[in-house]
């Protein structure tokens, strides 16, 4: 099979991270005999610092005509410390979500047993945690009106859904619970907001559409402190944008690294994947940034844009095999050898 990937490294420790993803897919597609097309574009700080703009039409062109995207990271300080600035790398990022379609976010958490022990929670309250949140991701308060009034004494953000948006949203959960463990959890603020009304009773409909699967609701504020108490509860759990973004970042260091989970961003025309780490600029150029949240994504792509499903086992082994055998970075390495992430990159690929 012929694979046509654009390639979007980002910012800060983006192009380093995505570098290791390319050794490993490469070999990969050399072990099961496929070809991939790597299509490189700008996008992020990086492309603002090129053509002064963070999502550049020639990007966009490459992510549409591509069979897939896989992307690295957005962000650098210089704008994080500059609330006049007009251009951001994050308008690139919404852009790109906009332009393309990506309104699904799929944001997998679980543990490694190699790796339980450096979770900030204990042990037996997270053994056995598989879950998955879809997260909307081009509707809701990011893209509602926004502005200033009262001489910019007040600023107000907008959040807006219709009905079809989250209709598709959801049943691309319900769908997915079908093919795990039939639940689904319904995540909204339903008492207070309009939004969670609108998003409660759209879910409720699709119920009768989907019989085996178990439905709960439950609002956000619990769901925070249960993914806390005790994550191994849920499987799949649906919600908007905002709430989606805060509840899959605390959900991520339940397997002790942020730097370990990868994501996909589901679409109309295609679909990209990602790990859902930033662009850690700090660590920036040093070779030592972990790169296994990107190489896993590159697992999700195999499995969910191309179908190869031994492909991405065969990624999500050697992962497993480097956490057992302590090949890491200086994040998960304790008091034994930290590898470079180049030499991580390494190890993996040719251990594929």
């Amino acid at each position: 099979m012929k694979l046509n990937i654009a390639l979007l490294a980002g910012d800060g420790i983006g192009p380093e991270v995505i570098d290791q993803a390319v050794k490993v897919s490469d070999a990969v597609a050399a072990k099961f005999g496929h070809e991939i097309s790597w299509t490189p574009a700008l996008t992020g700080a990086a492309a603002i610092d090129a053509v002064g703009e963070p999502y550049p039409d020639e990007t966009h062109e490459a992510c549409v005509a591509a069979d897939a995207v896989l992307f690295g990271a957005i962000g650098h300080p210089r704008f994080d410390n500059d609330p006049s600035a007009k251009v951001r790398p994050e308008q690139g990022l919404l852009k790109m979500r906009q332009k393309l379609g990506l309104f699904a976010n799929v944001r997998p958490t679980f543990t490694f047993p190699s790796l339980i022990d450096k979770s900030p929670l204990k042990k037996e309250r997270i053994e056995g945690t598989d879950l998955v949140f879809l997260r909307e991701l081009t509707g809701g308060i990011y893209f509602g009106k926004r502005g200033r009034e009262d001489n910019d004494n007040t600023a107000y953000d907008t959040c807006t859904y219709t009905r079809a948006e989250v209709e598709r949203l959801a049943k691309k959960g319900f769908e997915m619970a079908m093919q795990r463990s039939k639940k689904l959890c319904c995540v909204d603020k339903a008492n207070v907001l309009e939004t969670s009304r609108l998003w409660r009773e759209t879910v409720q409909k699709l119920e009768k559409d989907y019989p085996e699967v178990e439905v709960s609701y439950e609002f956000v504020d619990a769901v925070a402190m249960r993914l806390v108490q005790w994550p191994s509860a849920y499987d799949v759990l649906i919600t908007e944008n905002l709430f989606g973004d805060i509840l899959t970042d605390e959900a991520s260091v339940i397997s002790g690294s942020m730097g370990l989970m990868p994501s996909a961003s589901l679409g109309e025309k295609t679909s990209l994947f990602e790990p859902i780490h930033g662009s850690y600029p700090q660590a920036a150029g040093k070779d030592i940034a972990n790169p296994l949240a990107t190489v896993l994504s590159a697992a999700m792509m195999f499995e969910t844009a191309f179908g190869l499903r031994d492909e991405a086992e065969a990624i999500r082994e050697v992962v497993n095999k480097s956490l057992a055998e302590g090949v890491v970075t200086e994040d998960l390495a304790d008091a034994g050898k930290a590898y470079k992430t180049s030499e991580v990159g390494n190890w993996l690929a040719e251990n594929i």
